[in-house]
């Protein structure tokens, strides 16, 4: 009688890898090569590539630009800035003095919770933490294990010349490596944003023209108000959808595959069964 027990799911990925890729391109072919023969899925795959991507770029690549940063005067009165802090439902703000190069700390939004509660000696500056400054072109990788390790989730990133750039939080970071991965492998071509996997469920890339979406799943959604599919499904959700939510349209089931913070990457398209 065989006792063998069969290889283990790591075993087998390191029988793959043990091949000792001669640079990253066949590394990366390995990979793939696994998730074609189901030993790693779709998810894992695009995470062990975000981290290897996360190590080749730098933090000007994924920052917030300067001008989109949204800020607290300290020299506005608390009444002046909380609508924004309500409306932009971040939980960190850079706080400003004379101008945006001038950052004086961090204000988190649930210190403000103290004036909430009737703290009649509130003082802003009093509740401010000190601001990181990074320089545009420390590299992800870098940047994330600083992060990790200072337990900071917000730098300010600065130019060369010490003015503020833009900033960068530890999410930006992680989504390089869980959410704002596109599939590269897949999507080379405009006329491979639609693909048929293994499951017979349908990776569709989210910049697919509604023309074309509406060909392959004989849909009929208007292209009046937006032109992708992407903008299709945010435009039913009122607001960016989060990675592994999704929706039901005309028969459809539309989920989110990688999304970020700005934007949708990848969709997920069940037809109804029959």
């Amino acid at each position: 009688m065989n006792t063998t027990e069969p290889p283990t799911l790591l075993e087998r990925l390191s029988a793959l890898v043990l091949r000792e890729p001669a640079d990253r391109e066949q590394l990366v072919l390995l990979l793939r090569s696994a998730y074609r023969k189901n030993l790693v899925d779709a998810d894992a795959l695009s995470i062990i590539e975000g981290a290897m991507t996360v190590s080749e770029m730098q933090v000007r690549d994924i920052m917030i630009p300067r001008a989109q940063m949204d800020v607290i005067d300290i020299n506005e009165p608390i009444e002046q800035f909380i609508p924004v802090v309500i409306s932009t439902a971040h939980s960190r703000f850079p706080v400003i003095g004379e101008n945006r190069d001038d950052v004086i700390g961090v204000l988190l939004a649930k210190d403000l919770l103290r004036h909430y509660a009737g703290e009649e000696e509130f003082n802003v500056r009093e509740m401010l933490r000190p601001a990181i400054f990074v320089p545009e072109s420390k590299r992800l990788n870098v940047l994330l294990r600083e992060f990790r390790a200072s337990r900071n989730h917000m730098a300010i990133v600065v130019d060369e010349y010490g003015g503020v750039a833009g900033l960068v939080t530890i999410e930006d970071v992680l989504e390089q490596i869980v959410g704002d991965i596109e599939d590269e492998y897949d999507f080379d071509e405009a006329s491979d944003n639609i693909i048929l996997e293994s499951s017979g469920r349908y990776r569709v890339k989210a910049l697919t023209q509604i023309a074309d979406f509406n060909a392959a799943f004989g849909t009929a959604f208007p292209d009046e108000d937006y032109d992708t599919v992407g903008g299709l499904v945010i435009a039913h959700l009122g607001r960016l959808p989060k990675r592994g939510e999704s929706i039901a349209l005309e028969g459809l089931r539309i989920q989110v595959l990688r999304a970020d913070s700005r934007r949708v990457y990848t969709l997920i398209v069940e037809k109804p069964k029959a």
